[in-house]
């Protein structure tokens, strides 16, 4: 990626309305995925596992990003250095809580999934860190 990030007017494949997403989702997976919430900190399900497979969007199942990107930033959420593959995210400029932000959404649905922070000094081949909500994702096992 680029050192400025460029926000990816692309739009989603996966296109539910309101009311369908509220039915499929628990109400924590609707509040991150769907309203931009984030979940605290060292209290979501993958923040420190290291088992071994691709974490997929919880929403709609697209494969987002694998264990070999991930890394312990010690943030209490989990970090990864770069998604699976070009187009598999997308990037918007957040300007919410009163900071400038890049915010990480599913490139299939248009899920929220946390944002991306960068130069902040990580032993990673990006010196990315894309800080993820564990409740967007879902491991998809290796092997499994």
């Amino acid at each position: 990626m680029s050192e400025a990030v460029t926000p990816t007017p692309q739009s989603p494949t996966v296109v539910k309305s309101e009311s369908e997403w509220r039915q499929e989702l628990t109400p924590d997976e609707f509040a991150v995925l769907r309203q931009a919430a984030t979940e605290r900190p060292f209290t979501g399900e993958y923040w420190d596992s290291t088992q071994e497979g691709v974490y997929a969007c919880r929403a709609c199942g697209a494969e987002l990003f694998t264990s070999k990107e991930k890394f312990h930033s010690h943030c209490g959420w989990p970090s990864f250095f770069a998604p699976l593959a070009d187009g598999t995210v997308r990037y918007l400029h957040d300007k919410s809580l009163g900071m400038e932000r890049i915010e990480v959404r599913c490139a299939a649905c248009d899920s929220h999934l946390g944002h991306l922070f960068k130069g902040e000094g990580y032993d990673t081949p990006t010196d990315e860190r894309f800080c993820i909500n564990s409740v967007s994702l879902r491991l998809k096992q290796a092997g499994g």
